[in-house]
């Protein structure tokens, strides 16, 4: 089982590197190893009741096809970096783990297409594979041969079939989510519909492996209880996993500049305190303090201002009561989504009082640090 990860911001998969890929790491992590453990020794007796006579070289057997399923797994992870580089999106890293793999990238998909061309590759390859293995599988000599290269027609048709579930965490899941996306203009809402309704296929497939042999009148296997927990767990974990983030999504694509904003004026730095109480300013308006060339230098400190005496106003120039906000820390009032976020972030690192700049370079409001922190928190107002 593998997928195809969004991730931009995990650590490196623990393991080994094993080679690179376009400068991407190719990681095998320990958890394969498990893995591999476990399938021949599933395996191995399979192949001793298919073809008798093999004895302990019946395992041996099963550790080609283990090699065979190994590949298969890279080539699916392969598929997906090569047409993420394709359509230029960095790819991070490759790993293979215990229930399959996956691909990082440096950054999600800009777009639908770009999403289900990447996800739509790993499960073609396996496809691809499954009808070259079967056709193979007529000219190789009977006995082992037919056993080994069926085996990895049957496993990589499965792979192949099984990624293409319409639900997160799964290949298939993406593509719903671009679809949504598509049709709605939202990630966050094709991100949400693909990781419900990877629930719901969670649920199907823990079912279709415990009660299928019911049906059928047999108990299932420890193994397929094992295996159907596993598999069901990684995919609830992944399906909830990928709601949450749309939650998030959702904060970050509903937040605006304007929204956020508290509204300000700018005036100049020699303005005094008691020129600023003569304008009468609406309360709730802040002031941001413009140097010679029109720059900003400040954002005026209300609890500055209230500690002058009122004696002192007249003399005392809004330079004396703001607090740094240089031209680094403004941000476009136009922005919206992932940019305004960016956007506020690099301002943030200037100053925690941030003025908002129309097209025409005036200041319009201030973002305050607090304001940013409570939107991006808040979940999304349902449309």
């Amino acid at each position: 089982m593998t997928g195809v990860s969004r991730a931009t911001d995990h650590g490196r998969t623990r393991g080994w590197v094993v080679g690179r890929v376009a400068g991407a790491p190719v990681v095998v992590s320990p958890g394969w190893v498990v893995a591999a453990v476990v399938l021949v020794a599933v395996f191995g007796p399979a192949v001793q009741r298919l073809v008798p006579g093999t004895g302990s070289g019946a395992y041996a057997v099963a550790g080609v096809f283990v090699a065979l399923l190994l590949a298969s797994v890279f080539l699916h992870e392969l598929a997906h970096a090569l047409v993420a580089r394709r359509r230029g999106v960095e790819v991070r890293e490759l790993a293979v783990t215990l229930l399959g793999g996956h691909t990082q990238f440096g950054a999600a998909a800009p777009t639908p297409a770009t999403s289900a061309l990447i996800a739509v590759a790993g499960p073609a390859t396996n496809i691809a594979l499954g009808l070259v293995a079967w056709a193979a599988s007529s000219w190789v000599p009977d006995g082992i041969a037919t056993l080994v290269v069926t085996a990895a027609a049957v496993a990589n048709g499965f792979v192949g079939v099984f990624n293409l579930l319409p639900g997160l965490p799964l290949d298939g899941g993406r593509v719903l989510e671009a679809a949504v996306w598509a049709g709605t203009g939202r990630r966050s809402t094709g991100t949400a519909a693909a990781g419900w309704v990877g629930k719901a296929v969670a649920v199907g497939v823990v079912a279709w492996i415990l009660l299928l042999p019911l049906a059928r009148g047999t108990t299932p296997s420890l193994t397929s209880v094992v295996w159907g927990a596993l598999i069901g767990a990684f995919l609830w974990s992944g399906a909830t996993q990928a709601i949450r983030g749309a939650r998030a999504a959702g904060a970050v694509e509903a937040l605006t500049v304007t929204g956020l904003m508290r509204p300000a004026v700018g005036l100049p730095r020699s303005t005094t305190l008691h020129q600023l109480a003569d304008r009468a300013l609406p309360t709730g308006i802040g002031v941001v303090v413009l140097d010679e060339a029109g720059a900003t230098t400040g954002c005026v400190d209300p609890q500055a201002v209230a500690a002058v005496p009122a004696t002192h106003r007249a003399g005392t120039p809004l330079d004396a009561v703001c607090v740094p906000a240089p031209p680094q820390a403004c941000v476009p009032a136009d922005l919206t989504g992932s940019p305004a976020v960016e956007a506020i972030a690099r301002a943030s690192r200037h100053a925690a009082l941030m003025p908002v700049l129309d097209r025409q370079g005036r200041v319009v409001g201030v973002l305050h640090t607090p304001d940013v922190v409570r939107a991006l928190r808040r979940p999304p107002a349902r449309r």
